[in-house]
C-alpha cells in the first residue's frame, strides 16, 4: 500500500493527531508515495476533457497539494496556473516539484482556506482532486459558491467522484467504519482532523451545483483500471 519511501506508520498516526493543515505540512515531504495522492492515470484522463494544449487561458487547482494536478494543467493553459492549499509544506513541495514542468503558463502558489477563495471571475478552469474528504458535509455549499465565484461566466469545474456504492459492497462498510472512528476521534481530540469517505458523491454534487448556477455532465466510463468505478464531473458556469 505505501512505498518505502512513504511516511511510516508513527508518522501517519502523528499526522492524525494533528490539524488538516499541520498534518499536511508534516506529510509534505513524502506525500508522493502515498495512496492519498491521486494518481497520474487518473488525473490525465479526467483532465483529456478539458481540450488541447493550450486551449484554456487561466486554470485554478483547488488543494492542490504537491502539484500533481497542476503538471497536467500547465500544457493547457496559455497564461497561468495556480495552486491553492491550506498548507504551506504542501506548496512548498508544489513548487520544488513544479521547477522543470512542461508547459509555458506562469505557475503561482497561493495559501488559503477553500472553503474562502479570494476570487472573482478569474479564471477558466478550476479543478479539485482527492479533497473532498476534507471539506464537511455542511460546508460543501460554501466550497461550491467559491468556486462558482472565482469561475469567469462559461468556466468549467472538473473533478473526478464516485456514484454511492451499494451496501453490498465491502469497501461502504469500510468507508463507513473509518468515518465513525474519525468522528469519534474529533470528539475525543482536539484540534479536529477532517477526512471522511464517501463524500460529495454525483448526487450530492449534481444538487448542489446545479443550484450555484452550474450545467452538471457526468463523463463514465472514461477511467482506466483499476479506477473504473470513479467517474469525472464537468461543471460549466451559466
Amino acid at each position: 500500500m505505501f512505498h518505502r519511501d512513504g511516511p511510516s506508520f508513527r508518522e501517519l498516526a502523528r499526522q492524525a493527531l494533528t490539524s488538516v493543515e499541520q498534518g499536511y505540512d508534516l506529510l509534505a515531504p513524502k506525500f508522493e508515495h502515498t495512496p492519498f495522492r491521486t494518481p497520474d492515470p487518473v488525473l490525465k484522463a479526467a483532465l483529456a476533457h478539458v481540450g488541447p494544449d493550450g486551449g484554456v487561458g487561466s486554470a485554478l487547482d483547488v488543494c492542490c497539494g504537491t502539484g500533481a494536478a497542476m503538471r497536467v494543467l500547465r500544457p493547457l493553459c496559455r497564461e497561468r496556473v495556480v495552486g491553492f492549499d491550506l498548507s504551506q509544506g504542501m506548496l512548498d513541495e508544489a513548487r520544488r516539484r513544479l521547477a522543470d514542468a512542461p508547459g509555458t503558463a506562469a505557475l503561482d502558489f497561493v495559501r488559503g482556506d477553500a472553503l474562502a477563495l479570494p476570487f472573482d471571475a478569474a479564471f477558466d478552469l478550476i479543478t479539485s482532486f482527492g479533497a473532498f474528504g476534507h471539506i464537511l458535509e455542511e460546508d460543501e455549499p460554501r466550497l461550491v459558491a467559491g468556486i462558482a465565484r472565482a469561475l469567469k461566466p462559461g468556466g468549467r469545474f472538473v473533478f473526478v467522484t464516485g456514484q454511492p456504492p451499494s451496501a453490498l459492497n465491502p469497501g461502504y462498510w469500510v468507508a463507513k467504519g473509518f468515518n465513525a472512528a474519525m468522528r469519534v476521534r474529533n470528539a475525543l481530540w482536539k484540534p479536529p482532523f477532517v477526512m471522511y469517505y464517501l463524500t460529495f458523491l454525483v448526487p450530492r454534487a449534481r444538487v448542489l451545483l446545479e443550484a450555484a448556477g452550474f450545467d452538471v455532465e457526468v463523463r463514465e466510463g472514461d477511467m482506466p483500471e483499476p479506477f473504473g468505478r470513479l467517474v469525472t464531473v464537468i461543471a460549466t458556469k451559466r
